[in-house]
């Protein structure tokens, strides 16, 4: 791994740019975006939409490493190049900002209340091509829907399986169980979370550091002893289908817990608006989300 980029990540005051959206989610993110289905023909045709898309956030002048500490990215994107450079090192030559490589493959059916992710039988290649082109690290996600102690178990045992495996080959894993806002038990679920999370960091060794990437919980700073864990090197929350607006609200609550926002960092944002105004409405997003990264 980059030193730099390590001492940048634990350091630097800002958020996580999660552009990550896959084949599955990409057609309603591109919606959101003014983007309608009828508007491409082809998967490919889809994908080269939302890379256009990324690519006008990410060339943004208000995008910048003062407030944007990591963007993460699909396999497509980290693929794909911005004004001519391969994505990666565009964002750390150009913009100062490391990236991280979706990893996951998706979700598996529901079982014991968690989504367990699918087999990621290609991890090794895709670890060993994001470090040809200079990425930091990757992410992948689980989804916890009750609290249920042996499913949240399993979830945690596959995340820190996965995770060591990428630490083995030098990135840094982003481990995100995100748990369900909608969830009746949401708070017993994350005390659970926690509890195993703990577990696997106390036996991990020195030399190894992990991010975890969490829903907003439901007590305010209940992540404090995750946040100042020697073998934790970052928190950041995800926004879960909060708005923008709730989502900075309930993060600004969680001292050392940063943003890594999706749907909320480019809520209001339009393929028909001009240069100026996309620019200015990212600057927004940008501001607000950075100011309760920070606090």
């Amino acid at each position: 791994m980059n030193n730099q980029q390590i001492d940048r990540m634990r350091k630097g005051d800002g958020f996580i740019a999660a552009l990550d959206q896959s084949g599955g989610s990409t057609p309603k993110a591109l919606a959101a975006y003014g983007v309608q289905e009828d508007a491409y023909k082809t998967e490919e045709e889809m994908f080269d939409m939302v890379h256009r898309m990324r690519t006008r956030i990410m060339s943004s002048p208000s995008f910048t490493g003062d407030k944007i500490l990591g963007v993460i990215l699909f396999e497509q994107t980290m693929d794909r190049e911005v004004e001519g450079m391969p994505t990666p090192e565009y964002l750390w030559k150009e913009k100062g900002i490391p990236s991280f490589l979706k990893v996951d493959k998706g979700l598996a059916e529901i079982s014991d209340g968690v989504q367990l992710m699918k087999p990621i039988t290609t991890l090794d290649e895709s670890v060993q091509r994001a470090k040809k082109l200079d990425v930091f690290g990757t992410k992948m996600r689980s989804v916890i829907k009750e609290a249920n102690e042996e499913g949240i178990e399993s979830v945690v045992n596959q995340q820190f399986m996965y995770g060591n495996q990428i630490l083995a080959q030098g990135l840094m894993p982003i481990i995100e169980p995100e748990i369900d806002i909608n969830s009746a038990d949401k708070e017993k679920s994350e005390e659970l979370l926690k509890k195993e999370i703990l577990k696997h960091l106390d036996t991990m060794p020195d030399d190894r550091m992990v991010m975890l990437k969490l829903s907003i919980p439901t007590k305010e700073g209940f992540y404090e002893d995750l946040v100042n864990h020697p073998k934790v090197l970052r928190v950041v929350a995800l926004s879960g289908g909060y708005s923008r607006d709730k989502a900075v609200e309930l993060l600004a609550r969680n001292p050392g817990v940063i943003a890594s926002f999706s749907r909320a960092l480019v809520e209001g944002l339009s393929a028909d608006q001009s240069d100026e105004e996309f620019d200015r409405t990212l600057e927004a997003s940008i501001d607000k989300i950075y100011q309760a990264s920070i606090k």
